[in-house]
């Protein structure tokens, strides 16, 4: 992991410090909220990976941070509005936006975001690349109204979860690696490997972010310990319980779930079930078999530095601990 280590800490001062300078240019309705969600030690994923694919591609001009960065305020922008409609206290170990700055407020800087990334996408002239936000945006908010809408009629549906968090987190991921060819003029061909190993890499990245909402601290992930659970939502933990029960009480949770109505005690019971079975980590075993679809789809692309940073940066998302 030692070049994707370098690498980042190379990248990130530039790739914070123009995240930095834009949100300075927002109103000061909203400029404070969008400094706290980007201040609250986000991974800068999104940026690194369009980054790492137009040099992949040989892109050598240093214009790259307004299509790269964009991603992640579209992204930032998503956040804002997922901790508003779950009314969540916490991200990333910090007071969630709306509790500190208002609902009103929060709201309002996310669609300030979104637009700001849109803006920034179009800076290059470049049809293509604005094409490709918008299809991030879309994809994620159809997601994430999927998300809801499962919610509220929640089943052991493994196919229906897979196509949420496919919406919801990996589309926009794909959208990153998109960009980074598209920005340096690649083939359809060329992008669509890229779009490819972003996908399988944004499905195993949710994959372990829901094993960790079994199995982490919340001093290490700035969540409460099964609060995906707690919140009615249905993930893969839960899904390889059921799956492996006897069904029966299957009916009475997915309706707890759906009202919101588990009990301290239940939680703890399912919590409890859920670290004996292992299934947090037979969770990460499935993100493990997307990694490696996801190291597959770099074969096409020369060898070089940024190659081997994109696959260390696959086997990165395994080893997660936040």
């Amino acid at each position: 992991m030692n070049d994707l280590l370098r690498y980042f800490q190379r990248e990130l001062p530039g790739i914070n410090d123009f995240l930095d300078a834009e949100a300075d240019q927002l109103n000061g309705l909203v400029k404070d909220v969008a400094k706290h969600i980007l201040g609250s030690g986000g991974k800068r994923i999104r940026p690194l990976l369009t980054l790492l694919f137009a040099r992949t591609m040989g892109y050598t001009k240093d214009d790259f941070h307004a299509i790269a960065c964009s991603l992640e305020l579209l992204h930032s922008a998503t956040l804002l509005h997922d901790d508003y409609l779950d009314n969540a206290d916490m991200r990333r170990g910090k007071e969630a936006a709306h509790i500190v700055f208002g609902r009103t407020e929060t709201i309002l800087a996310g669609d300030a975001l979104l637009a700001l990334a849109n803006q920034m996408g179009a800076r290059y002239g470049k049809a293509h690349l604005s094409w490709l936000l918008a299809k991030g945006i879309m994809e994620t908010a159809i997601g994430e109204i999927e998300e809801i809408q499962f919610s509220k009629n929640p089943s052991l549906d493994r196919e229906r979860y897979m196509e949420i968090i496919i919406g919801k987190t990996a589309r926009l991921i794909e959208c990153a690696c998109r960009c980074g060819v598209a920005l340096a003029g690649g083939t359809p061909e060329q992008e669509d490997a890229a779009g490819e190993y972003g996908l399988n890499l944004g499905i195993a990245f949710q994959l372990v972010d829901d094993a960790l909402d079994y199995a982490s601290p919340t001093s290490e992930t700035g969540k409460p310990e099964g609060g995906d659970l707690k919140e009615g939502k249905v993930t893969l933990p839960l899904i390889l319980l059921m799956e492996d029960s006897d069904g029966a009480g299957t009916e009475a949770l997915m309706e707890a779930l759906g009202e919101c109505s588990l009990t301290g005690d239940q939680c703890e019971s399912i919590l409890s079930q859920i670290k004996e079975g292992r299934y947090s980590e037979k969770t990460r075993d499935e993100a493990a078999a997307y990694v490696e679809k996801a190291k597959a789809c770099l074969d096409g692309f020369p060898p070089g530095e940024e190659v081997t940073v994109l696959k260390q940066a696959a086997d990165f998302v395994l080893t997660r601990t936040k």
